[in-house]
């Protein structure tokens, strides 16, 4: 069943429907498990996957139970429809945004802790959900039409898909800008997904579909491809099933039970962690296991020893997990302050040349749109959504927090920032794989703490808001970038991305509100990380005190990650192969962020994914492990619910054996 009311001028002699039924069901099924591991692995480290290829992956293999399988171009569908709908914990910023609400202080802060309730919550997420969604036509049309920018993820994506349907690999080749040159296969291997934290996919080379070894590896996959899945995804489950009766299992204790009761050193062999190391690929998960070791092995018994942070090593007040936080924000922001540099200039530079009418600098002409109008999201319903998302947006804000929280022409300025900031992210979402909206959500607090000085909660509420239209309009490019090089309808994933995220605001916004109700957020099994950079850094810009000594490492490795920083930028953009070592400050921010038990199991998925790829992947055979991996993250991600609702139902643990260290969730 083809939706064609919605495509009332596409002639009967087209191709095959896109936005059918079958696409968008599917799609929302997907997005709704993402959504929900999205939300549990947010609110426990920050991290938040896109799972773009996971999605088109698992979407083909579902597709293989119905009577028709989808088409090439549906699975665009279905996979956008998917990544929109799993990615709105970000979004909405319920893996931050609404933690932090919860952490005021009222003696400190001047307000109360903000806990809101589902309507409520609702609210806030339909004033931000689609700001991002109706940015994404226009900036399409600017860097993918007219500059050709790669978005390695985006671009991946339509090479898996065109490998699963055996299809002609798609033109990845693209014009040269000043500094930079056409991407080849080898670089479609990067990061998927940077919220506050990084993801990356495992590369699909057009190989995969040019070998005939690799065709014959292709029908294999078709037949047991569902056998690698459940699998992996019966095992993740049953492991994490287990860790909930049996806590231990999860919270190891490494070099014994002192380490792990004073300083947090345990181990948890989530079979979820190692497929997000796997997919996250060995460099990133080096990064963040190096800042675990600088931040947990060494700055921690450093400030502990020499009176710095005194209380207890977990405390985020006064013990060494908040004293290294300072260090974690300092060089976040300068990371990613420093990898949107080059962005900007040359954003800059092309409002320059485009106000003085020439655009040489892009080494050649405009390429003219290759779809019909009646393909494209029409421009009147670009302005009317913009213009009423930011309406009803600013009104439901107010309603939601009222006055004392964020004046309404502050929310207007924050979507107003927002728009700015999503230029400059996609553009370096484009160009660099990474979307940056950890760095564009603190020059969003920057800015408010100069426009509403002294206001803790606008400030958060307006980055929020900034946030939100930018980390939507980036990963949303990516999926653009796929139906472009797959000649799908930009009309139906519009469609897609709309329905999805409609969909993901009740989804999302009553599995935290279950998660509110049946653990303490931020708590020892949620920590929420995220919630206390963006407290931090609004206490900060308010009050200008920062714990005993830290302001010194602050400056040191701001410095440090400044250069590295450059220098991988530099690389990144000239293509360089050792780019991608070069430590992610970003990455090495969270290791110091998670404590060490969530950090150490992705390195072993990360080493996992280096040995596999250099000496066990041929042809499709990367696609293989990109099944496995989602399996292991899905079967963690779905058996939480599980543990939500047995926990809501009063069902505990059996046994807290092996808990004396005081580190197993569920036990006193």
């Amino acid at each position: 069943m083809a939706l064609s009311w919605l495509f009332p001028k596409t002639p009967v002699s087209s191709a095959q429907p896109e936005l059918t039924v079958k696409a968008i069901v599917l799609g929302l099924l997907i997005g709704c498990l993402l959504c929900f591991t999205n939300l549990y692995f947010g609110l426990q480290t920050g991290w938040i996957s896109m799972m773009s290829l996971q999605s088109a992956l698992i979407g083909f293999l579902l597709s293989r139970l119905l009577p028709q399988p989808i088409s090439a171009k549906e699975l665009v569908v279905v996979q956008t429809t998917a990544v929109a709908t799993g990615t709105m914990p970000l979004a909405a910023g319920f893996v931050g945004i609404l933690p932090a609400l919860g952490l005021l202080d009222e003696e400190r802060d001047g307000m109360a802790p903000i806990t809101l309730t589902w309507w409520s919550a609702v609210g806030w997420s339909l004033g931000v959900a689609f700001f991002g969604v109706f940015l994404s036509p226009p900036l399409r049309k600017q860097v993918i039409i007219e500059e050709q920018l790669p978005f390695p993820s985006g671009t991946a994506t339509a090479q898996l898909i065109s490998v699963l349907h055996k299809l002609p690999p798609p033109d990845v080749s693209v014009r040269r800008r000043q500094g930079y040159r056409a991407i080849d296969e080898d670089d479609l291997e990067g990061p998927d997904h940077l919220t506050d934290f990084v993801d990356s996919p495992l590369s699909v080379t057009q190989e995969t579909v040019t070998e005939g070894e690799a065709s014959k590896e292709l029908d294999e996959l078709q037949t047991k491809g569902w056998i690698y899945l459940i699998w992996s995804f019966v095992a993740s489950s049953a492991l994490t099933l287990a860790s909930y009766f049996f806590p231990v299992i999860f919270s190891i204790p490494l070099f014994g039970n002192y380490l792990a009761k004073e300083w947090l050193w345990t181990f948890t062999p989530s079979l979820s962690y190692v497929g997000q190391g796997i997919i996250m690929g060995f460099p990133t998960t080096l990064s963040m296991n190096l800042g675990m070791v600088v931040g947990w092995g060494i700055l921690s018994p450093l400030s502990k020893q020499y009176g710095w942070a005194p209380g207890p090593v977990g405390d985020m007040t006064n013990g060494a997990r908040g004293w290294i936080l300072w260090t974690s924000l300092a060089i976040m922001c300068t990371d990613s302050l420093v990898s949107l540099v080059p962005v900007i200039v040359e954003s800059l530079t092309d409002i320059y040349h485009r106000l003085r009418g020439y655009s040489h600098h892009l080494q050649g002409e405009n390429e003219p749109e290759d779809e019909s109008a009646d393909r494209l999201v029409p421009t009147s319903w670009v302005a009317w959504g913009v213009a009423v998302s930011v309406i009803v947006g600013t009104a439901l804000i107010w309603i939601v927090f009222g006055s004392d929280g964020i004046k309404p022409w502050a929310t207007l300025f924050g979507f107003a920032l927002g728009g700015l900031l999503s230029v400059f992210g996609v553009r370096a979402i484009g160009e660099t794989d990474l979307n940056p909206v950890s760095g564009l959500g603190k020059i969003s607090q920057l800015f408010f703490a100069w426009i509403q000085p002294g206001n803790v909660v606008a400030n958060i509420i307006a980055g929020g808001v900034a946030e939100a239209g930018a980390q939507q309009a980036g990963d949303l490019m990516q999926d653009l970038k796929t139906g472009h090089l797959l000649h799908a309808s930009p009309r139906a994933q519009f469609f897609g991305q709309l329905i999805g995220s409609l969909l993901s605001i009740v989804v999302t916004t009553t599995a935290y509100t279950l998660y509110n109700r049946a653990y303490e957020i931020p708590g020892p099994s949620f920590p929420a990380p995220t919630a206390y950079v963006w407290l931090g850094l609004a206490r900060l810009l308010r009050d200008g005190s920062l714990p005993e000594k830290s302001s010194f490492f602050m400056i040191t490795f701001a410095l440090l990650f400044a250069i590295l920083a450059g220098l991988k930028a530099y690389l990144t953009r000239r293509s360089h192969p050792y780019a991608k070592w070069i430590p992610s400050g970003v990455a090495f921010a969270i290791g110091f962020l998670n404590a060490p038990s969530f950090s150490i199991a992705r390195l072993i998925g990360g080493i996992i994914e280096l040995v596999y790829r250099h000496k066990y992947s041929k042809g499709s055979g990367d696609i293989r492990l990109i099944i496995v991996a989602s399996g292991f993250v899905l079967g963690e991600g779905v058996i939480s619910v599980v543990s939500l609702v047995l926990r809501t139902f009063g069902v505990g643990v059996a046994s807290c054996w092996g808990c004396s260290h005081g580190m197993c969730g569920g036990c006193a």
